[in-house]
C-alpha cells in the first residue's frame, strides 16, 4: 500500500481513537495515538500477514498489544480494516462490549489478554518458539511501551529469545517519553535501550515512529534479514501525536477528551476518509490442531515401593510427550529436581529450558497455550509466587497450562524455609477453574499428570521431595474431583483428610490407633480443587467430624478448602480441626520438621484422642 493511502489510514484510525474514547468517557487515547503510524504501517503496508475472516488460521501472523492501555488503537486497526464498525468501536468500555477497556477474549482477533505490564514479549517467544515447532511461516510481533521496559519480565522474555534464535519475532518499542504520572525512566534517549537490546542479542532499528516511508522501510529490512536474531524497532514518538494540545503533554495519560475537546481535535484532523485497509494473507493455510486425548497411561510399580512423586511425574511426562504431538515441557533451571529431565534427555526438541526466569516460563507457556500446545512448566512450586501475576492474567486467556511445583511443604528437609512452598495451594487455588492435584505416591501422580493433559484448562500438581510407599495399585483409577477413602470402619471415631507427604503420616496414626482399638477414617485427598463434594458428605454423615493434616499454611490450604465446601457448598456443620504449618520452619530432617509443625503422626493420634 502506498504512502498516502497509510497516512489516510492513520488519520481514520486517530480518528476511531478519539471518538471511541469520547463516546466511552474514558480510556487512553493517546497512548494510542503515539504508536498509530506504526501500527496502520505493519497492519496494511503489506508485512503484517493474516486472514482477518479466519482468526483461527494458524499461520496467520500474531500481534500481541504487550502494551494493553492502547487498546482503543487495536480496536481501531481492525475498524479500519472493516471488521469492526463505527457503531462498535463507540461501544468501547461499555456492558456488554466485546471491546474492553485492556484487550480480552471478548474481541476476537485479541491473541492474549493484557494490561498488566511486562508480560505479552514472553507470550510472544512461546507464540514463536510455537512456529518452529510447528514449521509455520508466521511472524509474532509485539507492542512494547517504554515504561514497561522497567520490568524484569521483559528482560527474562529477551534473554530468552536470543537465546533460541527467534527470528520470526519483531518487537515494537513505542518511546513516548510519557509514562502514567511524567516522563519515564529514560525518556527519549534511543541509545540507552538500542545498547541494552543489543547488549541482550536483539538486532536493532532506531526510527522516527511518526515517518511512515521511514516505517515502510525498516518493515522491508526487517522482512528481508537474514540474520538468526530476534528483531526491535525501536521508534521515538510523540505522546498524543495528531493533536496539538495533547502532544508530549503530561497529565493525559488514561483521559478521554471532552466533547468540546474533541471537536477542536477533530478540526485539527481534518478530513477523514472513510477507507478501508487491506491486510495481506498468509501464504500457508491451516486450522488450530485439536487435542489428541491419551490419558490411559500405564504405571508399573510395586506396592510398597519407594518412589518419589516428583519422578513419577517425570515418567508420566515421557509417556505423554511419546503419545501426544501437542504437549511441550518447560523448566526454571531445575529439571533434575521436578525430573522434567526425563523429557530433555530422550525428547530434546519439546524441552524448552527457561532458566531461572520464572515470569518468563509462564508467559511462553501461554504463548504456547494459545497456539494448540498443552505446556507442562515445572520448578520448585515455591517459586511460582514470583510469576503470580503472569499465572493470574492466564486465567482470562483460555489457558490450558499444567503447572508442576515440587519440593513442596516443609518435609523437603534441611534446604530451610526459603526452598519450602507453603502458600501454593493458596495461590493456584486463587485462581478461577485451576484444578489443584496433589498426589501421594507415583501410580496417583502419573495418573493425575495424565488427566491434566486431558482436562482443557489450567491445572496445578504438586509433587514431593522424598519418596513415598506405592500405595495404589497399578489399575487403580483416579478422576479430577475425586478422593480415595483408603481405611474406614463402621465406628469411626473421625475423619483423618490428607494429601501428600502428610496422607502417610495418617496412615500411619491408624496403624497405630488400631492397636488401640480406636477407630478412625483415613481419605486421600488427591484432588484439593475441585473438591470431592460427595465423600464430605458421606463422611460427616458417619463418622464425629474431620481432623484435616497439610504441609501447607492453615490459610488457602487443604484445610480452609474443606471448610469452604462444608459450610458454603453443603451447608454442614460438623467438628473441623486443622493441623498446618503455623511456624517459621528451621532447617533440620523431615521428619523433625513434621514432629515441629505437629503435622506428623503423633500430632494426629494426639488429636484424635481428644475427641470423646
Amino acid at each position: 500500500m502506498d504512502e498516502i493511502t497509510l497516512e489516510k489510514l492513520a488519520k481514520l484510525v486517530r480518528y476511531y481513537i478519539l471518538t471511541s474514547t469520547t463516546e466511552a468517557g474514558s480510556g487512553h487515547p493517546t497512548s494510542s495515538l503515539s504508536a498509530t503510524d506504526l501500527m496502520v504501517t505493519l497492519m496494511f503496508g503489506g508485512f503484517f500477514k493474516a486472514d482477518l475472516d479466519n482468526p483461527k488460521n494458524s499461520n496467520n501472523d500474531r500481534l500481541i498489544f504487550s502494551k494493553g492501555h492502547a487498546a482503543p488503537l487495536l480496536y481501531s486497526l481492525y475498524g479500519a480494516a472493516g471488521k469492526v464498525s463505527e457503531k462498535e468501536l463507540k461501544t468501547l468500555r461499555k456492558s456488554g462490549s466485546k471491546l474492553e477497556g485492556h484487550p480480552t477474549m471478548e474481541f476476537k482477533y485479541t491473541e492474549v489478554p493484557t494490561g498488566s505490564l511486562g508480560q505479552g514479549l514472553s507470550v510472544g517467544v512461546g507464540m514463536a518458539l510455537n512456529a518452529r515447532i510447528d514449521k509455520l511461516s508466521y511472524s509474532t510481533y509485539v507492542l512494547l511501551g517504554d515504561s514497561e521496559m522497567s520490568e524484569g519480565s521483559v528482560w527474562e522474555a529477551m534473554a530468552s529469545a536470543a537465546y533460541y534464535k527467534l527470528n520470526n519475532l519483531v518487537a515494537i518499542l513505542d518511546v513516548n517519553r510519557l509514562g502514567q504520572r511524567g516522563e519515564t525512566m529514560y525518556g527519549h534517549n534511543l541509545d540507552v535501550y538500542k545498547n541494552r537490546a543489543e547488549a541482550f542479542g536483539w538486532k536493532t532499528w532506531v526510527i522516527n515512529g511518526h515517518d511512515i516511508p521511514e516505517i515502510l522501510r525498516t518493515f522491508e529490512e526487517i522482512e528481508k534479514d537474514k540474520s538468526e536474531q530476534p528483531k526491535i524497532i525501536i521508534a521515538k514518538t510523540i505522546k498524543g501525536k495528531g493533536v496539538s494540545f495533547l502532544e508530549d503533554k503530561e497529565g493525559w495519560h488514561g483521559k478521554a477528551l471532552e466533547p468540546e475537546e474533541l471537536d477542536k481535535a477533530l478540526i485539527e484532523l481534518g478530513t477523514v476518509e472513510k477507507l478501508i485497509g487491506k491486510v495481506k494473507k498468509p501464504t500457508q493455510n491451516s486450522k488450530l490442531k485439536t487435542q489428541n486425548y491419551n490419558s490411559k497411561l500405564k504405571t508399573e510399580y510395586k506396592l510398597g515401593e519407594m518412589v518419589a512423586t516428583r519422578k513419577a511425574y517425570g515418567n508420566a511426562l515421557v509417556k505423554l510427550v511419546k503419545t501426544n504431538a501437542e504437549v511441550v515441557v518447560l523448566d526454571a533451571e531445575v529439571s533434575n529436581s521436578t525430573m522434567a529431565e526425563l523429557v530433555k534427555k530422550e525428547f530434546p526438541e519439546k524441552f524448552f529450558e527457561m532458566y531461572i526466569a520464572e515470569q518468563n516460563m509462564v508467559g511462553v507457556s501461554l504463548g504456547f497455550s494459545r497456539r494448540g500446545k498443552i505446556p507442562f512448566a515445572s520448578t520448585f512450586a515455591a517459586f511460582f509466587t514470583r510469576a503470580f501475576d503472569q499465572i493470574r492474567m492466564s486465567q482470562y486467556s483460555d489457558s490450558n497450562i499444567k503447572f508442576a511445583g515440587s519440593h513442596a511443604g516443609v518435609s523437603i528437609g534441611e534446604d530451610g524455609p526459603s526452598q519450602m512452598a507453603l502458600e501454593d495451594i493458596a495461590l493456584f487455588r486463587s485462581i478461577l477453574d485451576c484444578a489443584v492435584l496433589y498426589p501421594s505416591d507415583a501410580v496417583s501422580a502419573e495418573k493425575l499428570t495424565a488427566l491434566a493433559a486431558d482436562q482443557f484448562g489450567n491445572v496445578y500438581i504438586r509433587t514431593t521431595r522424598a519418596e513415598t510407599p506405592i500405595i495404589y495399585d497399578n489399575d487403580e483409577k483416579f478422576t479430577i474431583g475425586g478422593s480415595k477413602i483408603l481405611r474406614q470402619n463402621h465406628n469411626d471415631r473421625v475423619t483423618i483428610i490428607s494429601a501428600g507427604i502428610t496422607l502417610h503420616e495418617a496412615l500411619k496414626a491408624y496403624e497405630e490407633l488400631q492397636k488401640e482399638k480406636i477407630n478412625v477414617r483415613v481419605v486421600d485427598l488427591y484432588s484439593v480443587r475441585p473438591i470431592d463434594l460427595e465423600m464430605l458428605k458421606i463422611c460427616s454423615k458417619e463418622t464425629g467430624g474431620f481432623i484435616i493434616v497439610e504441609d501447607h499454611h492453615h490459610e488457602g490450604g487443604i484445610g480452609e478448602a474443606i471448610l469452604h465446601a462444608l459450610q458454603n457448598l453443603l451447608n454442614i456443620q460438623v467438628p473441623v480441626k486443622i493441623l498446618s504449618v503455623k511456624k517459621i520452619p528451621k532447617s533440620s530432617k523431615p521428619s523433625e520438621l513434621l514432629r515441629y509443625e505437629d503435622i506428623d503422626a503423633k500430632a494426629i493420634i494426639k488429636e484424635v484422642k481428644k475427641i470423646k
